[in-house]
């Protein structure tokens, strides 16, 4: 690795210690995806070059059987002292194909993040009685501080706590489909965060938020100032849909129908000039929601189909001076007046080879213009 760049790779069952450096040595390429789309866990990948006599054989193929059942995988990167979290999960594929000499194969093993852990147990049936939509989602997690899931649940605008001699709640599913769908009940969204410590994740349940200090600006066709390897914008609005609610009036039952934009505090206007809808979307069961449940179901079905610009891009991680972070803003400079200004990174890729730390990324954005006369740099 680069002598500003230190990569830590920790696995186990359960709690993850670090492979031994005769294991770290045969290790050629790590990729983790981390990405802000509904429903879309993070994933990583590390591939191997594997020797007859490695230790990666009792270590990884063990968890290819099923013993232990959860081989947990932890991979930090350490750029110039500070350590970045990339991925906590757990491995859930191992493959072994022939190298290029018949002294070594290629190892490769795949895993998703922590959210795979709460997706194998169907638990339909267990009730929640006098217990909130947030309280719900605490008791859920509280099951995972085994692997350092900390809970941070932002409470909804509709509180409501239903009356046991009225109903009580059940859960349908697994604890992840589960979630995800209490998420989507109220507009929100439901992932797991690694970080920001080793060991530690956040499990997130609130809405999708596009504020916050941005971060370090993202600089192309400057020259020596340049930050990125490529950036390219597209324009498509054909997509964009304005969703409308259905809410039934109490007395008459008349249903009453709203438009729902897609901007709101949390999820702001990144661009000066909007992008108008071209489709209108009736969303044909909002009327057995209640008010406010309608409205907040609507503004994320609205901010779903938003995003009108969309720029990608390749980044050396060792320039920028660190990891580019999804589900966080960042600033572009030097892409020209349309696409200048504040972006929402919404997908990451991060590959890291021997000497080597590159990242591919997705920006999008819902309006033309920088709305800041200058971006943070």
């Amino acid at each position: 690795m680069s002598s500003q760049l230190t990569l830590t790779v920790m696995v186990g069952p359960g709690v993850p210690v670090p492979l031994p450096r005769s294991a770290i040595d045969e290790l050629t390429g790590v990729e983790v995806t981390q990405t802000a789309e509904r429903g879309k866990p993070g994933g990583f990948r590390l591939t191997f070059n594997l020797s007859k006599h490695s230790p990666l054989h009792t270590i990884f193929l063990l968890a290819g059987g099923g013993l232990p059942p959860v081989m947990r995988t932890l991979i930090v990167a350490t750029i110039s002292g500070t350590p970045y979290v990339l991925m906590d999960g757990v491995i859930t594929k191992v493959d072994v194909t022939s190298g290029t000499d018949a002294g070594h194969d290629v190892l490769d093993v795949t895993g998703v993040d922590l959210t795979a852990v709460m997706g194998w147990l169907d638990l339909s049936g267990i009730p929640y009685p006098a217990m909130s939509i947030e309280a719900r989602v605490v008791v859920i997690l509280a099951k995972y501080a085994l692997f350092g899931v900390v809970p941070l649940v932002i409470p909804t605008i509709l509180f409501e706590v239903p009356s046991p001699t009225d109903r009580i709640p059940r859960q349908k599913g697994t604890d992840l489909a589960y979630l995800n769908s209490l998420a989507e009940l109220v507009g929100y969204v439901f992932y797991v965060d690694p970080g920001p410590q080793p060991g530690m994740s956040i499990g997130y349940f609130g809405p999708q938020t596009r504020v916050g200090v941005p971060q370090a600006a993202l600089s192309v066709n400057m020259d020596a100032h340049s930050t990125v390897e490529s950036l390219s914008f597209s324009l498509d609005t054909e997509e964009k849909k304005l969703p409308v609610m259905f809410i039934q009036e109490l007395i008459s039952k008349i249903p009453i129908p709203i438009p729902i934009p897609d901007i709101s505090p949390l999820s702001p206007l990144l661009g000066a000039v909007p992008l108008l809808a071209k489709k209108v979307e009736y969303v044909a069961d909002s009327a057995k929601r209640s008010p406010i449940q309608a409205v907040l179901h609507g503004m994320a079905q609205a901010a779903a189909s938003a995003d009108g610009v969309r720029g990608t891009g390749t980044l050396d991680v060792l320039r920028y001076g660190q990891p580019l972070r999804a589900r966080a803003l960042v600033g572009v400079r030097g892409a020209g007046a349309a696409f200048d200004g504040l972006h929402f990174v919404q997908r990451v890729t991060h590959k890291i080879k021997r000497g080597e730390y590159k990242q591919e990324f997705t920006l999008v954005r819902n309006g033309l213009l920088p709305t800041l006369p200058k971006v943070p740099v």
